[in-house]
């Protein structure tokens, strides 16, 4: 996995409180629950206190535990530290270890289970394989050799028996990301078992997603116009909205503005989107790349889409749990056309009008055929499921990309909870035409 570390200046004590805030900020966390911890060069670790607010944590409360086993601080460590100590000792490379209670894993771990990450490539991708320890008692040796021998076989993601989840990385970041995406997999695979079966990518599929797709050549360009600035400005302020939103995660999701007939700007590969700036997004003038930036491997998706279609304003692949869950259920789409998907958008006007027929796209046609994916959407067809990969919307602006991305996130929800109330009653064709006839 390629991810910049965006903690790689700071301290071991201002990232734990970092990474601890957002786990608590997205409720993936309570506040007594869970911890972080940290291994530098020397074999210390840094790790959160024990029975220190999740929520106000600050960085004087993270406490030093020295190879010798003493420790430096105000409080006494975590209580579960013996289980970080010893991933440690079984993983030399590891150095971070995140372990929290986020409500769709438990749900997972107290029924024995752990998420299928073939759901997604990039859930595969980021956290492989996902292991699975028996219970012992929280805090206790048992508990850390049982977690330890599971992570020894080579596993980064590891499922606590009626607990929650452990997952390790070589640096913080790494160990968020997997923590992030596993728990994006769970919510998703809950959703969409309510929806029908659940349908896995093959080994070979997964290796699909990586071709290469990214931009080869480069430029040096100019001074950055006016339009530019505001376009990087407003691209850089959704991603962020998006992923405070969760329709984006810190690994997933690409957003780009056109700026010409070939020209656009989009987010760029390896940046946490939670750490989107205008500075960080890559500018793409005729195919090649602003030099020193790696745009989204989405990059030339969304050129062939622009090409194609010149109303198209702005681009989005977003990960949203909802709308994702339809992509993910049922037997595979096959072939190279859009088919009818279960989000049926004819619930309500806005829902309408905003997505008309949403379609799903087989699985692989933005990997290998991107003018392909320019001929399945388009203005009238703005949004499209894509196969076990999110969704891809179009707008005539950044705006309006993402107020077409909020609706079909709303819609796809209130779809999956209309299941546990009754049967659907979507608008009769002559609702539907009469909005046709008013709006489109």
């Amino acid at each position: 996995m390629t991810h910049r570390d965006p903690f790689s200046l700071l301290h071991p004590r201002h990232a734990i409180v970092d990474t601890i805030e957002r786990i608590y900020r997205y409720r993936m966390t309570t506040t007594s629950g869970g911890n972080i911890s940290v291994r530098e060069d020397n074999g210390d670790v840094w790790i959160t206190p024990a029975r220190v607010d999740k929520g106000s944590l600050r960085p004087t409360d993270i406490v030093r535990v020295a190879t010798d086993g003493t420790s430096v601080g105000l409080h006494k460590p975590s209580s579960e530290f013996p289980f970080h100590r010893m991933i440690y000792d079984a993983r030399p490379d590891v150095r971070a270890v995140v372990h929290a209670h986020p409500v769709a894993l438990v749900a997972f771990s107290i029924c024995g289970q752990s998420p299928d990450t073939t759901l997604f490539p990039q859930a595969r991708n980021v956290c492989g394989e996902v292991g699975f320890a028996p219970y012992a008692l929280p805090g206790s040796d048992r508990l850390g050799r049982n977690v330890a021998d599971v992570f020894a076989k080579g596993f980064n993601c590891v499922m606590l028996e009626n607990h929650g989840v452990v997952v390790a990385g070589t640096t913080l970041a790494e160990a968020f990301a997997r923590f992030e995406t596993l728990e994006f997999t769970a919510k998703t695979a809950i959703k969409a078992r309510r929806l029908g079966d659940l349908r896995g990518l093959s080994s070979a599929q997964i290796e699909l997603s990586h071709r290469p797709r990214g931009l080869t050549q480069s430029f040096e360009p100019a001074e950055p116009t006016s339009q530019e600035k505001e376009a990087r400005q407003l691209v850089a302020d959704f991603v962020l909205r998006g992923y405070r939103q969760r329709l984006l995660t810190s690994t997933e999701g690409s957003y780009s503005a056109r700026l010409g007939d070939d020209a656009f700007v989009i987010t760029s590969t390896g940046i946490d989107r939670a750490h989107t700036t205008p500075a960080n997004l890559t500018l793409v003038v005729g195919g090649k790349a602003e030099a020193g930036k790696r745009p989204s491997r989405a990059a030339a998706a969304h050129r062939a889409i622009y090409l194609r279609h010149p109303q198209i304003g702005s681009i989005v692949n977003a990960m949203p749990v909802n709308g994702a869950a339809f992509g993910v259920v049922g037997p595979a789409v096959g072939g190279s056309a859009v088919a009818p998907s279960l989000l049926d958008a004819r619930t309500i006007p806005e829902s309408y009008i905003f997505l008309r027929d949403v379609g799903i796209v087989p699985y692989g046609v933005q990997y290998a055929e991107p003018h392909r994916l320019a001929d399945l959407i388009s203005p009238t067809r703005p949004v499209l499921l894509l196969e076990n990969d999110g969704v891809l919307v179009a707008g005539q602006s950044p705006l309006d990309a993402f107020d077409r991305l909020e609706v079909l996130e709303s819609t796809a929800e209130a779809l999956i909870n209309a299941r546990s109330v009754g049967a659907l009653t979507p608008m009769g064709e002559d609702v539907v035409a009469e909005l046709r006839r008013a709006f489109m």
